[in-house]
């Protein structure tokens, strides 16, 4: 009973804060991110997944429409960034694939 009371509450964190990142990003789609901006939300996004992932939030909550949404735009932002700044220096979306397929 504790553990499916548990695992409902990181469920519901994890889709509450994706939510809310989600939904900061989309109220700023006609506004670049500035590189620090880009940068930690790149760190947050991957760290919540790994973290959520390892507390045993489902892939199909972790997957969601609103997780894709938020990588998305992370990437077409950091992909922007890398030609406008020459280079992120250190952290990527491409390195959380990375990171995330060999914790498999």
């Amino acid at each position: 009973m504790i553990q499916l009371l548990v695992a409902r509450l990181f469920d519901q964190w994890y889709t509450a804060t994706m939510n809310l990142l989600g939904t900061w990003l989309t109220e700023r789609m006609d506004q670049q991110l500035h590189v620090y901006q880009l940068k930690i939300l790149i760190r947050i996004s991957k760290k919540k997944y790994r973290d959520f992932r390892l507390q045993g939030v489902l892939d199909s909550t972790l997957n969601s429409k609103m997780y894709d949404t938020v990588r998305n735009r992370l990437t077409v932002e950091e992909a922007t960034a890398s030609v406008r700044e020459g280079g992120m220096q250190g952290i990527s979306m491409k390195d959380s694939d990375e990171e995330d397929e060999e914790d498999d």
